[in-house]
């Protein structure tokens, strides 16, 4: 039988839910305001003070596509968390990890089921998986050439399920739950990023109603629109409720 850990009196979780949104908020309306005072340059100060929101989310991506990923940090991670509050859900964005890139979205329903989701656009491309190679490649328009996607998706989502167990203490999480809870790992492709259509029918699966596109390197991957976020979230819960 598994034991349940006790909190210790100051335990917190990582920042998650409507408290992490509203940081993210703070470090848009920053980013914002100090793209104005420096006319569209580089990151200055501007004579303005980071909230920490900023410390907490901003300094984790580039900042040549920070405002538009903490964007879609809030859009979907907010979605997801009015979509799913009834069911216990926990949204934790920007987790660090080391030697990766952080996750952009860990969706935790406590001892049902979880989500790793990285959110990624490359442009107006279409993403190409070879399968020999178990490799992501995208696809230019302007000469059809096929460039390998680095680093890869596939492999950071592999990753983060390692680092999962190795700290799941910051979860509360025993080693059973940490290893043994279902997991989804989700590639969102953002517009007006698409995967190819022209992918072997024997790599798509069924989950609910949805069709989805499933890419193997270090285990298997989903990879959906952002339109569908919900709907994949909703069908995988289903199966585990």
């Amino acid at each position: 039988m598994t034991t349940l850990k006790d909190p210790t009196a100051n335990f917190q979780l990582p920042l998650h839910n409507e408290a992490a949104f509203e940081k993210i908020r703070e470090a848009i309306d920053y980013q914002s305001t100090v793209a104005l005072a420096a006319g569209g340059l580089a990151l200055g100060t501007g004579g303005v003070m980071h909230p920490l929101g900023w410390l907490i989310f901003g300094l984790a991506y580039k900042p040549l596509v920070v405002t538009q990923k903490l964007v879609r940090l809030q859009r979907l991670g907010t979605s997801i968390f009015h979509e799913f509050e009834n069911e216990g859900v926990q949204v934790f964005p920007t987790l660090p990890v080391e030697n990766n890139n952080p996750i952009d979205l860990f969706v935790r329903f406590p001892r049902t089921t979880h989500l790793f989701i990285s959110i990624r656009s490359k442009g107006d491309r279409e993403i190409v998986y070879n399968e020999a190679r178990e490799v992501l490649q995208v696809k230019r328009k302007d000469n059809n050439g096929l460039k390998l996607w680095n680093p890869c998706p596939l492999v950071e989502l592999a990753d983060y399920e390692k680092w999962l167990n190795k700290n799941k203490d910051k979860f509360l999480m025993t080693s059973r739950e940490a290893q043994k809870t279902p997991t989804a790992k989700v590639l969102v492709l953002c517009p007006p990023t698409k995967a190819s259509p022209n992918h072997k029918e024997h790599l798509y699966t069924e989950i609910g109603d949805m069709r989805v596109l499933v890419l193997r390197r270090k285990g298997s991957a989903f990879v959906i629109t952002e339109s569908e976020v919900n709907n994949f979230v909703r069908a995988w819960l289903s199966k585990y409720k």
